[in-house]
């Protein structure tokens, strides 16, 4: 076990006399290693320690590798009883090649002093030759180094195993190594196991205190004021792990991200103050205050200069979907068809459409079918001629199909126009003229249709309410719309958009900023803006407590009475609360075939639906 190579002896002879090596005599990284330090001009007769850290030094670099320290010795401490019966030197190093921690045999230890292998000395390839520890870190890979593979004599009388040690982002931080007198070896057969498994449980560590220093961090935000400022904390790498209220309704995506990606989103670092542990004072990461570097912007671009969007597109991905396939609408003369619930913005995105075509430059005309008087929706679709009716214009009245001539006409609610009217209207869009009321001759018109409904068209069909040749002229391309409940990401963005609009200097705190993105918004956007119209008249430049702005949300309130009466039922009360609704579910609120079902008179029924206010 401790006798030398002979072999090795010449074949690192002959390198050093004439700086040829037999290839397939020596391993490859050893021979690599041999080609560098004579490279480096390294004294092969040498080899002992050159550089070598005063105490002060020591203790500096010993306080910058603080965690590698305070993770490894613990473990290195498990290992003393073996390197006593092998009688090695188990040293821990940085990732620049000093020594930081020096440990075994006292023989061992007497050895290594001899040639300077101490703790504070830099054992590199450059400083002392080939070495198990410097050529793993170079390398970084596990490796051993037997006596004669030693660049250096000094180290000649040594078996080294050395590998690399990760920290939990897989940065290289040192290496342990073990070390034997090449004359006393009783380990060198499992040298290399012994350390690689000590580095794979100092990496664990590594990676436990990855999520101890993140708890920590976690605990840290409970102690964190709300302020109107966002607040990001981040741990010491930089990496986003948690985000107030207020910045996080902005941001949605951000945690776990890069801080640096913060300014890429129109914002900049105020302050950043660093977090150390409360249990050994370690740096885990910063409290990062952020401060808006410019407003988001009121209109949307897309890729092409010209096409732009005069409305609050946010950042949701289920919106910007929509504006993609309204900028595909505004290239063609496609008729439209959106879908959506009220309230949720079908008529921008119909001027959108409009706005971006080749008919941006003539008349965009709106109609809402569903506020139009049954009886009054064809005169104002296809106007009338003069004495018409009793009560017209002497002069008639021009439709809006002609009011919009060469430009968009906006069909709103269209599920709402009759069913006589529906024949003059598919005549119209088939023909492209229209005959006023009273008249008799024709006038041709040039317009692009765009319809929308927050019903269900088919179903209409199916009724009998629609008929299907209109359906199928009108539904060509559809868009739906998103109601706000789905792209809540936008919410600040229309706050923000609401108080530049009405020069309203106020900042929403956490609390009622969390409130509105938690509410339901069944009114949608008007219903959102409505919101924000009645805080400014009612409070101005102050703002209302969470409490008096759940006043103002209608649906909540709502929703607060019915819960409360739903508490005050009995269980027993509940259940055929439950069971009349499902009932009548069934029968589409057929009040006959629910009572004959449920077993019950109708009037009995009636006295249920009023007590559990279902009617």
């Amino acid at each position: 076990m401790g006798m030398v190579d002979l072999s090795k002896r010449e074949v690192w002879q002959r390198f050093i006399r004439e700086g040829i090596l037999d290839q397939g005599r020596i391993h490859h990284r050893i021979e690599e290693s041999w080609q560098l330090c004579r490279r480096y001009n390294v004294n092969p007769y040498d080899g002992k320690g050159k550089v070598v850290l005063e105490p002060p030094l020591l203790l500096e670099r010993k306080q910058k590798n603080r965690r590698l320290l305070q993770l490894a010795v613990p473990v290195l401490e498990k290992l003393q009883k073996l390197i006593q019966e092998t009688k090695s030197l188990l040293l821990l190093i940085d990732r620049d090649g000093y020594v930081l921690y020096a440990n075994g045999h006292q023989q061992a230890i007497k050895k290594a002093k001899a040639i300077r292998f101490t703790e504070g000395v830099k054992w590199t390839e450059d400083e002392v030759g080939t070495n198990a520890i410097g050529t793993a870190l170079r390398i970084q890979e596990p490796i051993t180094v037997v006596g004669d593979e030693h660049y250096s004599v000094a180290s000649q009388q040594w078996i080294c195993s050395a590998t690399p040690i990760y920290n939990e982002k897989k940065e290289l931080v040192g290496a342990l190594d073990l070390s034997c007198p090449i004359n006393s070896s009783l380990l060198q057969d499992h040298a290399l196991a012994t350390v690689v498994a000590a580095a794979y449980t100092i990496e664990q560590r590594f990676q436990l205190q990855k999520k101890e220093d993140l708890l920590e961090l976690f605990k840290y935000t409970h102690h964190i004021p709300n302020p109107h400022s966002p607040v990001v904390i981040c741990d010491c790498h930089e990496k986003t792990v948690w985000m107030n209220h207020g910045l996080r309704a902005f941001l949605p995506n951000l945690t776990d991200q890069p801080l640096e990606s913060l300014c890429e989103q129109k914002w900049r670092i105020q302050t950043k103050k660093p977090i150390h542990s409360a249990v050994d004072g370690e740096l885990i990461g910063y409290e990062v205050t952020l401060q808006r570097t410019a407003v988001y912007p009121q209109t949307f671009h897309f890729s092409a200069p010209s096409i732009h969007f005069d409305g609050v597109a946010g950042e949701s991905e289920v919106f910007a979907h929509v504006l993609q396939s309204c900028e595909k609408a505004a290239k063609t003369e496609t008729t439209v068809y959106m879908t959506g619930e009220t309230g949720t913005g079908k008529e921008m995105l119909a001027r959108f459409i409009h706005q971006n075509s080749n008919r941006k430059n003539k008349p965009f005309v709106a109609v809402n079918c569903g506020a139009i008087p049954k009886e009054l929706i064809g005169s104002e679709l296809f106007g009338y001629a003069e004495g018409a009716f009793t009560g017209a214009k002497r002069t008639g009245h021009k439709g809006k199909f002609v009011q919009a001539n060469g430009g968009t006409l906006f069909l709103d609610e269209m599920g709402e126009i009759p069913p006589e009217m529906q024949v003059a209207l598919l005549r119209v869009l088939q023909e492209r003229e229209v005959v006023p009321i009273g008249g008799d001759k024709a006038i041709p018109v040039n317009v692009r249709i765009i319809t929308a409904t927050h019903r269900d068209l088919y179903k209409l069909v199916q009724e009998g309410k629609l008929r299907e040749d209109l359906f199928y002229r009108i539904y060509v391309y559809p868009i739906h719309v998103p109601p706000l409940r789905e792209r809540k990401e936008d919410i600040p963005f229309f706050i923000e958009h609401y108080c530049q609009k009405h020069h309203w200097t106020v900042t929403f705190s956490d609390q009622l900023l969390q409130l509105l993105m938690n509410y339901h918004w069944p009114g949608n956007i008007r219903e959102l803006l409505n919101v924000l119209e009645r805080i400014r008249v009612e409070y101005g430049t102050h703002l209302p407590s969470v409490s008096q702005l759940q006043s103002m949300l209608v649906a909540w309130n709502q929703n607060k009475e019915k819960a409360e009466q739903n508490q005050a039922l009995s269980y027993r009360e509940k259940i055929e609360k439950e069971r009349m609704m499902n009932v009548l579910q069934i029968t589409n609120g057929n009040v006959s075939k629910a009572a004959a079902t449920l077993n019950i008179s109708r009037s009995t029924l009636y006295r249920k639906l009023k007590k559990y206010q279902l009617m």
